[in-house]
């Protein structure tokens, strides 16, 4: 048994944050699932949301998310957040972090941060490193973290399922104290104990065919605490992505929001604009309407792809402002100086989640949530653009300032080992391959930017007989990386699909062609999910 003060499981900027300010209070574990830099955060293109310009306020800030969020975001939550981001982006910058910057104009010689904007809001207020900045805040975040003596980092190491004392059947409040954990190059399962748990896992992306989030995206947090007994609220709000690059063999690459934001227009394959059709914002308009846009322009002509269009801006501008994004289309033979970017919608971002308050506690002590896995209130039906990293930030800091004040000793209780059983190595791994497309399919398909009550049934039926197949297998071999994940996205699948049923209307990024209208009753009013006792 590996016994710590503080476990993190996931190593995003969420984690990192959690980790750096819990140090000083204890031995902190950060595990992760491939290599210390692969998270959600190092794809994250467009950057930080954060009041820096006297032209803007926090004021302005919290309307624009809370107009994004649809009636669901908790207030509160967001004001909390919006007014704490200056103080975090200043130790990022205090961590090395290398935001961009401008000369300020008319005055020559003097720089100030370079102030991008995006979809859904009033002002400038996105703190970018050129279209990179998800890349360079985990940069700076890890060099702090290996600095720290008391952090240790385990690569290539699933989490498989929390302990806790219910789980051991003990007596008493319900408490996390660890995690069954799989060395994956060994392929052994460690026991970790720990007074203090953190999911950071991040989002769940890879429950659907076409996504912009790295293969790691497999809802491991929720899933994780769902099965421990912690509500999930709102998961059918999954944000798709309006401009994620259409080309088989660049995968998911994304073009970020800040492309619009800089004044790209999307056309139909005839060249014709359409966002005026749908919104007066036209491509600032949030992503939910964008999404929904470009979904219904590709329906109606039975195109497979839109264009997005930057080509009007002057070359420079261009490469100087999107140097990752240029590269990466030329390197598939795409000039975007030139040439109109295919693009298509995505599954990106979970706006939902594992159910925390402003802290990142979970009803279970000494369990906590941050980043996106969490669902704090901030987000609401739709998450405004770049509001993700800075409630990572915000969030991991408190987090830790609460862990570290509230933890309670681990209890004098024997934690078993893991238990293989009689348990083989899987010798049908098909099986596995083929479940895992059929979920992320029938999700696509079912419960994808538009749903009806018929789909969501039909995939609620056939996530139930996969799930008896993935169980059976579970315990009839021993556990890989590829099996934890497949359990992992067949769980979250059947959460979102719980929550959208739940939800008799259309709002944010839930639309349901049964009940195409808001309806004033569901306004403040979240979908949860508790795994039945």
């Amino acid at each position: 048994m590996k016994p710590f003060d503080f476990l993190v499981l996931g190593s995003g900027v969420a984690g990192l944050s959690f980790a750096l300010k819990a140090a000083p209070h204890g031995r902190v574990a950060i595990v992760t699932k491939k290599q210390r830099a692969d998270s959600n955060t190092s794809y994250a293109q467009g950057g930080i949301a954060t009041v820096m310009s006297k032209e803007d306020s926090f004021e302005l800030h919290v309307k624009d998310t809370l107009v994004a969020g649809a009636g669901l975001c908790k207030e509160e939550a967001v004001r909390t957040i919006v007014q704490e981001g200056p103080a975090r982006i200043a130790e990022l910058i205090e961590y090395g972090t290398q935001f961009t910057q401008r000369e300020i104009p008319g005055h020559p010689g003097e720089r100030e941060l370079d102030l991008t904007r995006e979809g859904g809001h009033s002002k400038r207020r996105i703190l970018h490193v050129k279209d990179l900045t998800g890349r360079e805040v985990e940069r700076a975040l890890l060099a702090a973290a290996e600095r720290e003596p008391n952090i240790q980092i385990l690569e290539h190491h699933i989490a498989i399922d929390l302990i806790t004392t219910a789980k051991l059947g003990a007596g008493g409040p319900n408490r996390c104290i660890g995690a069954y954990v799989l060395d994956k190059v060994r392929g052994e399962v460690m026991t970790f104990a720990a007074p203090v748990v953190v999911l950071a896992t991040g989002s769940c992306g890879k429950v659907y065919l076409y996504t912009t989030n790295p293969d790691i995206a497999t809802g491991d947090g929720v899933a994780m605490a769902y099965r421990a007994g912690v509500p999930v609220a709102n998961m059918e709000f999954i944000q798709f992505h309006p401009t994620c690059y259409y080309n088989p063999s660049a995968k998911s690459f994304l073009i970020s929001e800040a492309v619009r934001g800089e004044g790209a227009i999307l056309r139909d394959l005839a060249g014709v604009e359409f966002m005026p059709k749908y919104d007066p914002r036209r491509e600032l308009a949030p992503r939910d309407i964008v999404a929904r846009a470009i979904d219904n322009e590709m329906k109606k002509t039975g195109a497979d792809y839109v264009l997005l269009d930057i080509t009007h801006k002057p070359a420079r501008f261009i490469m100087d402002h999107f140097p990752n994004i240029y590269e990466t289309c030329l390197k598939y033979g795409l000039d975007i100086t030139k040439e109109a970017i295919p693009v298509v919608p995505a599954a990106h971002y979970q706006c939902g989640g594992v159910v925390t308050d402003i802290d990142g506690h979970t009803e279970i002590n000494g369990l906590y949530a941050v980043g996106e896995v969490s669902c704090t209130g901030l987000h609401g039906a739709n998450r405004l653009a770049s509001n993700s990293l800075l409630e990572a930030l915000v969030c991991g800091h408190r987090a830790a300032q609460h862990s570290a004040a509230h933890r309670d000793p681990l209890p004098s209780l024997p934690i078993p080992p893991w238990q293989s059983g009689n348990a083989s190595n899987a010798d049908e791994l098909v099986v596995v391959s083929h479940n895992w497309d059929e979920i992320r399919r029938l999700m696509w398909d079912y419960v994808g930017i538009v749903r009806t009550n018929k789909r969501l049934e039909r995939a609620k039926h056939r996530i139930a007989r996969l799930q008896e197949e993935i169980q059976e297998y579970y315990w009839d071999f021993i556990v890989t990386n590829d099996l934890l994940e497949l359990r992992n996205i067949a769980t979250v699948a059947e959460l979102i699909v719980a929550c959208a049923l739940q939800r008799p209307e259309s709002r944010g990024l839930h639309y349901n062609l049964d009940f195409p209208e808001a309806n004033p009753a569901w306004a403040q009013r979240d979908t949860v999910v508790r795994r039945p006792a």
